[in-house]
């Protein structure tokens, strides 16, 4: 079957991308650049931008977006600077792309599908093609017919690799039964993939979190030495990556050695971050759902850090995230032209952590502060147990801190440090658990 195209065999076409953005009252723009982040994702995409146009507007034209002057203004610029496609930075009906198609006699492109041919490209595990075919397909079905008009026109190109290309050759019937056989393999993923990380469980677990581009792969090299792949280009990550990062910062009478956190790195996020995308993903980002805490990264010295902060924040809430113990983290300060920025960031986020992952400066108290965190639910208690239970003990060597043992005959007291959700599995007949308060008083665990 023709969807089944292996996507080494698929280049990326040079095309010459003219891009529009409309800003409405409830979709402003969020920088003095308003092309600046749809000129990145065109660049990344591997068009060549040579021109583009912006425009406010109080509400769209129902068939075109746009007006008729302007769109008479886009027809003549697209002619006179030879371009192959035009990107609008909104989300467009499959009628309007199919107007916009006809009056300029270009391909036409919105947001949606620009980002997520970029996943199409970027897509490298087997997982990661799959979620991605699954959504532009997703996508795609109630565009088919836009999408054969595409067949005698052009070739190729962004918005028409991986599954994009082969739909111009299958029927609504054959995209439907891919789109279910994707959904049936996705759910088998999914299920594997929650396995996984439940299997984790009983280890402290971090997830890098951010808008794309915040800096998530080079903070996490910083922290494990993973040496995991960068590039200064958005979406460069798209599979969850997993590494140990040993937390070595002293905090609160800890011993130097604190222990180990299992620290992953996922895709980035983006404002309007299209739905079936996220959905697609939901096996990707089960690291971020299942994490204990979350770094939730941003580029401070991006003039739209609250907007992209915001960004994020919606696309956690749609995950099942929201209320989730979240450490805000202000990358790049090293880049920072004017310090007063970061001064009005901190004010207004006074829990954020200033760092910079390419210096290494501010990565001790972002330990301190990581380790607080997860210190927040845990408990200082007296464990009593005979000298032979050697399951528990074992189990207390490796999941708790033990500052004091002490020795009766054959009871051993131990004083240690460790989860409170793992208090139950420390439990039995011959095992005796206390919880030590701060003001000195024992309790018994369920107390």
């Amino acid at each position: 079957m023709v969807l089944d195209v292996k996507r080494d065999e698929l280049t990326v076409h040079k095309e010459r991308a003219f891009l529009v953005s409309v800003s409405l009252p409830h979709r402003p723009w969020i920088s003095d650049d308003p092309l600046e982040e749809l000129r990145g994702l065109a660049t990344t995409a591997g068009a060549n931008v040579i021109g583009g146009l912006v425009q406010r507007r109080h509400s769209i034209v129902p068939g075109t977006y746009v007006g008729k002057g302007k769109l008479a203004q886009i027809k003549q610029q697209v002619e006179n600077d030879d371009a192959d496609v035009i990107i609008f930075d909104n989300d467009l009906s499959p009628a309007q792309v199919r107007n916009l198609e006809k009056a300029t006699e270009v391909k036409v492109l919105d947001r949606s599908e620009l980002i997520l041919d970029i996943f199409a490209t970027r897509a490298r595990t087997a997982e990661a093609r799959l979620q991605v075919e699954l959504a532009q397909l997703e996508y795609s079905l109630p565009r088919l017919k836009r999408m054969w008009s595409h067949l005698s026109r052009y070739k190729g190109g962004i918005g028409l690799r991986g599954p994009g290309e082969t739909q111009l050759e299958e029927d609504r019937r054959l995209v439907t039964h891919r789109i279910q056989d994707l959904r049936a393999k996705l759910v088998e993923v999914h299920a594997r993939k929650e396995r996984e990380v439940r299997s984790r469980y009983e280890e402290h677990t971090v997830s890098l979190v951010g808008y794309t581009n915040a800096g998530k792969s080079t903070l996490m090299n910083a922290l494990t030495g993973a040496g995991v792949y960068v590039e200064d280009k958005l979406f460069s990550t798209l599979d969850t990556r997993t590494r140990q990062w040993r937390l070595t910062a002293n905090q609160s009478g800890s011993s130097s050695n604190w222990g180990k956190v299992l620290l992953s790195d996922t895709v980035g996020f983006i404002r309007d971050l299209p739905h079936h995308l996220v959905a697609s993903f939901k096996a990707t980002l089960e690291e971020t759902r299942q994490a204990k805490l979350l770094l939730h990264l941003v580029d401070a010295a991006n003039p739209a850090a609250e907007v992209q902060i915001k960004a994020v924040n919606s696309v956690l809430k749609e995950m099942g995230c929201e209320g989730k113990p979240t450490l805000l983290v202000l990358n790049k300060v090293d880049q920072l032209e004017d310090r007063s920025f970061l001064d009005v960031l901190m004010c207004r986020h006074p829990r954020a952590v200033a760092v910079s992952a390419i210096t290494k400066q501010g990565l001790k108290e972002l330990e301190e502060a990581v380790m607080a965190a997860l210190s927040a639910d845990f408990a200082d208690a007296e464990v009593e147990t005979t000298t032979a239970n050697g399951k528990v003990l074992a189990y207390l060597g490796a999941h708790a801190e033990i500052y004091r043992q002490q020795f009766d005959d054959n009871r051993v007291r131990i004083h240690c440090y460790l989860p409170r959700h793992l208090l139950h599995h420390i439990q039995g007949p011959d095992v005796t658990v206390r919880l030590i308060e701060r003001n000195g008083i024992d309790k018994p665990p369920d107390a």
